[in-house]
This record gives C-alpha cells, sequence and structure tokens, in this order.
C-alpha cells in the first residue's frame, strides 16, 4: 500500500468529528490494507510504530524537512518500515549521524504531504483521533466480526496489529479463538474508576471487597516451575531488576502461577515510601544488589489470573479464595469483605492512618477485564488528584533560573488529542525540577518565547483542591490550587485521566 493512502485517510479522519464516520472510513482503508501491513499501517494511524520510539529528536526531523520533497507519492508503507527498522537498530558511535542519514533519504522520497505526517508519527504526533478504541472497532467492520472477541483477542495478545492481520486475512474470526492467557506473555491489567467517597462506592448494599489503595509500581508475575518473570503495567520485563519479587513468588508451593499486585518501597516501620522512591528500582543503569540493600522492594498481590488454569473468566470472589490458598497473608493486599459502609469506612481510615492512598471497592460478581477500566473496581482516595499530560513548560526565573519550571498540564480527551487544564510549579523539588528539565528539553517539539513545547508523553500525578470552571482553557474548566505529587514514568499517555474525568469534580450549580 501507498503511504500517500493512508496519508489522507489519516487527514480525512482528523477533519471528521463523529465516532462512526472515523470509524467507516478506517475500514474501508483496512479492508484494501494487504494482511502482511496491517500491523504497519495500525501502528502509524494510532502513532506509535511497531518499532516503539526511534531515537529521533526534533532536531532531526526539522534537519530533514528542509530537504527537497518528491513530486509524486511513491512510497511504500513497507519502504517506511524498513527506514524505520534501521532507525530502531542504529546504536552507538556516529549513531546521530547515521540516523540523520536514514531519515534525510526517507523525507527526500516523500511528497510534502507525506513528510508532515513523518515528522508527526517519528516524533509522536500524530493525531487524528485514531484512538486503539476506534481503530479496534474500525477493523472488527472491516473484517465482520463482533467487537467484544475482537477485543478480548488483542487484551490476550497486547498487539493490535497482529490480532488485526489476522482476522483481515483468510482465517477471519477463526483466528480470534487461538489467542488465551498464556504464561509469560503479559496482558493489559485491569483498571478501575474512581469514587469521591466510600459511601459512593457502597451503593446498593451487596458485599464487595474492600482492599488497601497502595502507591507502588503495578505488576504482573508469571511463574512455571523454577521459571519467573515480572513485568511493569506497560508489560515490560523487569525480572532482574526486582529479586526480592522473584524469590518471593518462587518460594511459594504452586508451580503454576500468574499474579497481580503492586509492589512498593516501605521504611522499616512499615509505612510507605513516596512513589518516586518506588520507581528508583526501576532505572536503566543501577546496581541492583546496592539498590536492594539501600531501597528494599516488597511485593503485594490482589489477584490471581492463572494458577493450573485460566481464571480470568471467573468471579473475584473466587480468584480471592485461589489466590488466599495460594499465598500467605504476608503477599496479600489486606482487605475485607463487606456490605457496611460504617465497617468499610473504618478499614479506609486505618489504611489512610498506615500512610496509604486510600481504598479500592471491587466487586465479588467481576470477571478480570484485561485492559479495561470499569465500574467493577472503584477507587476511593482522601486526597483528589489527577493523572494528566505535560503538553508544554516555562523556563523558571529567579532560583529557579535554567530550569524547566512552570508546566502547562492537560487531560486527555478519548477523540483524540489532550485540553489544557492549566499550569503548575507547585509542589517542585530541586531534584524533580533538574530531572524534568532533562527530560522535557528531550520531548521538545518547538518554542515559542520563554515556553518550551513538548511532545505528550510524560505523565505527571497532580494534587488540587477543586475544578472550577473558566472561559480560559478551551475545556471550560482548571484546577484550584494545583500541585506536582510526582511524575508516574509507569503510566503512558494514554491512561491518563480524562476531561470527562476532570468535569465530574465540578460542584453541583
Amino acid at each position: 500500500m501507498r503511504l500517500e493512502e493512508l496519508v489522507q485517510v489519516s487527514r480525512a479522519v482528523a477533519a471528521t468529528s463523529g465516532r462512526l464516520d472515523k470509524i467507516a472510513k478506517l475500514a474501508e482503508l483496512l479492508r484494501a490494507t494487504p494482511p502482511e501491513e496491517v500491523p504497519v499501517a495500525i501502528g502509524f494511524l494510532i502513532g506509535w510504530p511497531r518499532q516503539g520510539k526511534l531515537g529521533v529528536g526534533w532536531a532531526s526531523v526539522s534537519s530533514a524537512g528542509e530537504r527537497s520533497s518528491a513530486a509524486t507519492p511513491t512510497l511504500e508503507l513497507l519502504d517506511v518500515d524498513r527506514a524505520f527498522d534501521q532507525l530502531a537498530n542504529t546504536r552507538g558511535k556516529n549513531s546521530a549521524s547515521e540516523k540523520a542519514r536514514i531519515l534525510g533519504e526517507l523525507f527526500s522520497r516523500a511528497t510534502p504531504d507525506e513528510q508532515r505526517f513523518l515528522g508527526a508519527l517519528v516524533i509522536g504526533e500524530v493525531r487524528q483521533g485514531a484512538l486503539e478504541g476506534v481503530l479496534l472497532e474500525a477493523i472488527a467492520k472491516a473484517a465482520n466480526v463482533p467487537a467484544a472477541p475482537l477485543r478480548r483477542a488483542v487484551m490476550m495478545a497486547g498487539d493490535l496489529g497482529v490480532v488485526a492481520a489476522e482476522v483481515l486475512s483468510e482465517q477471519g474470526a477463526e483466528s480470534l479463538g487461538k489467542y488465551q492467557l498464556q504464561l509469560f506473555r503479559p496482558v493489559q491489567p485491569m483498571l478501575a474508576d474512581s469514587a469521591p467517597t466510600v459511601v459512593d462506592a457502597l451503593t446498593d448494599g451487596t458485599e464487595v471487597a474492600v482492599e488497601w489503595k497502595l502507591d507502588g509500581a503495578r505488576i504482573q508475575v508469571h511463574r512455571f516451575d523454577d521459571r519467573v518473570a515480572v513485568y511493569t503495567r506497560n508489560l515490560n520485563d523487569v525480572t532482574a531488576r526486582v529479586p526480592e519479587v522473584v524469590e518471593a513468588v518462587r518460594a511459594l508451593p504452586a508451580r503454576e502461577l500468574i499474579l497481580d499486585g503492586e509492589v512498593i518501597a516501605l521504611t522499616p516501620d512499615e509505612r510507605p515510601l513516596s512513589f518516586q522512591d518506588t520507581m528508583r528500582r526501576f532505572g536503566r543503569r543501577l546496581d541492583v544488589e546496592q539498590m536492594r540493600e539501600e531501597l528494599p522492594l516488597t511485593p503485594f498481590f490482589f489477584d490471581v489470573l492463572h494458577d493450573g488454569e485460566t481464571l480470568i473468566d471467573h468471579s473475584l470472589a473466587e480468584r480471592l479464595q485461589r489466590l488466599d490458598r495460594a499465598l500467605p497473608a504476608s503477599l496479600r493486599v489486606p482487605r475485607i469483605t463487606t456490605a457496611s459502609v460504617d465497617e468499610a469506612s473504618r478499614f479506609q481510615a486505618d489504611a489512610l492512618a498506615r500512610g496509604h492512598e486510600g481504598v479500592m471497592v471491587k466487586s465479588l460478581t467481576a470477571p478480570y477485564a484485561a485492559g479495561r477500566r470499569g465500574s467493577a473496581w472503584l477507587k476511593v482516595k482522601t486526597a483528589r488528584s489527577l493523572d494528566l499530560v505535560v503538553l508544554a513548560v516555562e523556563w523558571g526565573s529567579g532560583r529557579r533560573k535554567g530550569w524547566l519550571s512552570n508546566i502547562h498540564m492537560g487531560a486527555r480527551d478519548p477523540a483524540g488529542g489532550f485540553v489544557m487544564l492549566g499550569k503548575t510549579f507547585k509542589g517542585m523539588t530541586d531534584e524533580m525540577l533538574e530531572w524534568q528539565t532533562k527530560e522535557l528539553l528531550a520531548r521538545e517539539t518547538h518554542r515559542d518565547g520563554h515556553i518550551v513545547y513538548v511532545r505528550p508523553e510524560l505523565v505527571v500525578e497532580v494534587a488540587f483542591n477543586e475544578v472550577q470552571r473558566s472561559s480560559q482553557y478551551p475545556g471550560g474548566v482548571a484546577l484550584r490550587f494545583a500541585r506536582v505529587k510526582g511524575y508516574r514514568p509507569d503510566k503512558r499517555a494514554e491512561e491518563a485521566d480524562t476531561i470527562e474525568t476532570v468535569r465530574e469534580f465540578l460542584p453541583l450549580s
């Protein structure tokens, strides 16, 4: 398939506001795409090539864009994919100049429209509203299969492009059945909605599970005999960095397990350290044994997805029974089962007194919905906070001169892109200022005076007093007394809170 065809559809989808119209345009494109090129096309449409990050910055894209462009479109999707392979695999000495050469040659073969699209794709700025949910429905429409089994297959495979290629081939719907939960193939974690209070979370008088809400790093642990693997919420393998987790799971009597939980750094008196302290253990370059001595981690598990048989379709009540049989209490997140608001409130107060964020309230009848957010799991935190995305940042003045300080925060728009909510420089330590200056400059796209605009990749947890209506920002709302709690490197921009979630905090008028 020609790149031009995809670029034109991407532009048309960006100009279309209706979800059904977006789905129809994408489905038509996918029907015309050879199955072997589908993973490439999907990666381009969602703005995340199958190679992942290419290690190319705005300056290189800008330089490549100065090349003369092609008069007529000749680039194929596979031409671009091969060039991206080269970019991703170019490392070591002189890699920057070699990447510039590869990118320059690719841009010289592209038309002006294709150059603009490629530039946005390389630096993560594709914003046409073809989010994974929209694309999944487009794939279902193009392949004439129900969306539900397709969604389940994608959850199990962890790769939309791979599943789409099969379902759009001659195998069609029959290919979906082979995607089941497998050991050492992690799945996206089940996610939670929010409730403002325990009273709101316990609304109908039925029994629920109430457990501590830990401010740790989400992990998924797979075991078969003596092999143990640990994955993050983004499905990255971090086994070598968390030997405490490996040892704890390997010591269990069960020989087959997939566990869902969190790992957290605790003080000697078992109070939680900050999330940033926990995440120090996941740095790229570290002496694991030394860090283990300085900052030991403790795993806590709250769900089991496999214990010799797949459990994701079983109710939470049954999964918890299996969890209790497989793990000692020291490895389980503390919880109670209750229908009483008073009992749940006392349990929440105890969790807060111990330094934790709050509680989770979970339906005992719900299956495990991998990769999905819903009301079956509700998080209740006393302090109001949101996970937002940094859109831009301003250079500091006075004591902060030389550091990027005042961040521009945005909530995720489900239709595509992000909605600006305001700015803050409060809550930042010198260490955080130094870190964010380095990380945000590496994501710079352009500048306007003292404002540095960046690729919307970094998620930051922001505490606030209230949400108020505001005509100053496009979403019509702003945060009052916003302050930074910390960055969330374990979360992707696609997992940030939506503008609808923000508006739910507005006081009733």
